[in-house]
């Protein structure tokens, strides 16, 4: 089950030519995609392109009446050796997946496919994850283009900009038979607009015709000789006809003004943030209109020089717009004027900060200094509307508004098997945590504060083999469900099995990939039609030969504690691994939420389990906070006028997992937390039961408070 279904929307995939598509920019590419005649699709999840792979999970069966191959694959990598197929037949394909993550585990087989070249368009669409809203490292995949000689496509963020940059994709990698990179930024993949539509094509040469008529090329293949060849077929042929193509197509646009001592360079996907800089200081409009010279370079790598020296020869001064570091684009642009003997400034870095996201305040004033410097009269001259950002209108709130770590989402099963480990820790002492990526590693902040390192997705465990020494404690490593499909069961576990691990690893098994937005993998509980789930991880681990193997249910914190405690302190030698069990909570109420409001809209009986603390027996330590970081958990003012201290609170947020009276439980805390179950449409028995329960507890109210009233009277007396 994914974060979202685009059922509804994959249907206007079928719009004909003529007509107008109107939506988000991850469905215009697989419009694109599909009127570019792609025989096969690929890809792994992550941000900001998960939605992409939905959506063409949602789409399988337009893709099937087309006659196109969609497969999610097991890993970028997989993805990218998918496009292999493009090597020798003339097979359109194109894969999908995060930068620049994504990037590093593709990064062999994208080296072996733009060495042997592709003679059917191949094309790598890559969720470009740079700057403030990123989760990754902060690296480019400008650097990727340039290592292995892959064209890279930067398109205007905008549907028309970008469709056009699919379809021009697929004809470049052809003309110069290599394989192309479009990255889409996240504000790219959800921009929503409307473009021209043209009919969806089905691919004239098919898979099956190249199964059933395979064709070898040794020269194709990356093998002495042929590889030497390659690398010389790169430069003297490739480079040159990817050259001739985007200049004879236009794809990058010379727009704005055409006359001016000052102009402009930008990064196709910066190109809306720069008019809306310019826009904000009364030099364009909101329709993208200035006077100001603009290149818009929506092919970023390779750069064409006589565009670049054509646009720089009657400048004083251009600004250079490119995020991110190195300056890759800075200084080959300096590189190629200087060539050619051409003394027009490059200014870049030395106005826009080196790293980071160029957001339209930073955009603003980077453009600012460069005119102040370079072309005062446009600055004093423009009416200037003297905007209030959003960062300065937002100051006064983050002044009143306490800071919140990222953390875990209510009811996460994922909580209490850190609760358990803080718990652990208490009785074996502190010990190192190798995490992993996924939702798990948000225990790194707090109140957690568990995890010492991260190598990447599915490398918990080997982000910890070198710990595997003689000591008086041993190591714990993570790793998710996801991970482990997708790179840990056979560099975590097969390596750990291999050089006799002596350490631990916990599983937790979600049901999902959660972390990217909950799609379906091998060991999924759901039916799903067009992939084969319910393959048990305990069984895959057992099949590499780990021996002491349990498994636990992760809102069990007692058994978790007893478990981890036991691998920790076991006198059994070899790799340990505990599989904690539990479905992702918003996957479980995204399916559950719906059918449970239809049910109580249509009056049958529905019971909802609730918990709270109360407020009389909360001693205000807080302890049950402090080992939880539940968000449903919180603070209010203490009933008792006697107490300063404010009371732990379940507000109204509780999915009624239990992990606060778990944790109040297992680590021995006050017994302040209690069940409710709530009824929805109750039964006359369900009445019956509540109005004798709350005559008896009247009665017993009023004859305890009569007694107090004796109490109190015989004291005065």
């Amino acid at each position: 089950m994914a974060e979202r279904s685009f059922a509804k929307e994959v249907e206007d995939l079928r719009i004909g030519a003529g007509e107008t598509f109107r939506g988000e920019g991850i469905l215009a590419v697989t419009k694109a995609l599909l009127q570019s005649g792609v025989s096969y699709v690929g890809g792994y999840q992550g941000a900001p392109i998960s939605h992409l792979m939905d959506v063409l999970s949602d789409a399988h069966d337009i893709l099937g009446e087309l006659n196109v191959h969609f497969e999610a694959s097991a890993s970028e990598a997989a993805a990218a050796a998918m496009l292999a197929a493009s090597v020798n037949y003339p097979l359109r394909g194109a894969v999908t997946w995060k930068s620049t993550v994504g990037t590093n585990v593709a990064s062999d087989a994208l080296s072996q496919l733009a060495s042997s070249g592709v003679k059917g368009g191949a094309l790598v669409i890559v969720g470009e994850d740079y700057g403030e809203g990123s989760s990754i490292m902060q690296e480019r995949t400008h650097a990727f283009a340039m290592k292995s000689q892959m064209w890279l496509l930067d398109p205007r963020p905008n549907l028309p900009s970008i469709v056009s940059a699919v379809e021009r994709g697929f004809e470049l990698s052809e003309a110069s038979n290599t394989p192309v990179f479009l990255e889409l930024r996240i504000r790219a993949c959800h921009v929503y607009g409307a473009f021209e539509a043209k009919e969806n094509v089905s691919p004239s040469f098919t898979l099956a015709d190249a199964m059933e008529n395979p064709t070898r090329d040794y020269g194709r293949i990356v093998l002495p000789p042929s590889n030497f060849s390659h690398e010389i077929e790169k430069i003297e042929n490739r480079w040159p006809a990817a050259i001739e193509f985007i200049k004879k197509h236009k794809l990058n646009e010379f727009l704005g003004g055409h006359k001016g001592k000052a102009g402009i360079i930008v990064q196709g996907g910066m190109y809306n943030t720069l008019i809306r800089a310019l826009e904000l200081l009364g030099l364009a409009n909101a329709f993208g209109e200035t006077d100001i010279p603009i290149y818009c370079l929506n092919v970023t790598y390779p750069l064409i020089d006589d565009e670049v020296k054509g646009f720089c020869l009657d400048k004083k001064a251009v600004l250079l717009i490119e995020e991110g570091q190195p300056e890759y684009l800075e200084q080959a642009v300096n590189s190629i004027l200087r060539g050619s003997d051409i003394q027009t400034k490059i200014i870049g870095k030395t106005v826009f900060p080196r790293a980071g996201e160029y957001t339209a305040d930073v955009m603003r004033d980077g453009v600012t200094a460069f005119l102040e410097q370079h072309a005062p009269k446009l600055v004093r001259g423009a009416p200037s509307k003297a905007p209030v950002l959003l960062a300065e209108r937002m100051a006064s709130v983050f002044e009143t508004v306490p800071q919140r770590p990222a953390g875990f989402c209510t009811g996460c099963p994922e909580r209490p098997v850190f609760s358990a480990m803080k718990q652990v820790q208490k009785d074996v002492g502190d010990f190192h945590v190798s995490c992993d990526i996924g939702c798990h590693l948000f225990s790194i902040l707090p109140p957690f504060d568990i995890g010492n390192t991260t190598m990447g997705y599915g490398l918990g465990w080997s982000g910890a083999s070198a710990f595997n020494a003689e000591a008086k404690q041993r190591t714990v490593s993570m790793m998710g469900d996801g991970g482990f499909w997708h790179n840990g069961l056979t560099s975590g576990v097969g390596n750990a099995v291999f050089n006799k691990n002596d350490n631990v690893l916990i599983i937790i098994d979600n049901g999902y990939a959660a972390a990217t937005g909950g799609q379906d993998i091998l060991s999924s509980r759901s039916a799903n039609k067009t992939k084969a789930t319910n393959n048990p991880i305990a069984r895959a681990v057992r099949g590499m030969g780990v021996e002491w193997i349990k498994e636990v249910h992760t809102y069990n914190i007692g058994e978790m504690k007893s478990v981890l405690k036991d691998a920790m302190t076991t006198k059994e030698k070899g790799p340990k691994v505990i599989v904690a069990q539990g479905e992702c909570m918003l996957n479980r109420e995204r399916r559950e939420k719906p059918v449970r409001h239809k049910a109580i809209a249509d009056g049958k009986r529905i019971i909802r389990t609730r918990f709270g603390v109360d407020p009389d027996t909360c001693t205000g330590d807080h302890a049950c906070i402090r080992i939880s970081g539940c968000p449903s958990l919180t603070l209010r003012d203490n009933p008792d006028p006697l107490k300063d201290d404010p009371v732990a609170y379940v507000n109204n947020d509780c999915v009624g997992c239990g992990v606060c009276g778990e944790n109040a439980h297992s680590a021995v805390l006050c017994p302040s937390f209690y069940q409710a179950d709530i009824i929805f449409n109750p039964s006359w028995w369900d009445k019956l039961k509540a109005n004798v329960r709350s005559g008896i507890i009247g009665a017993l109210q009023k004859m305890d408070y009569k007694i107090r009233q004796r109490v109190s009277f015989g004291d005065a007396r």
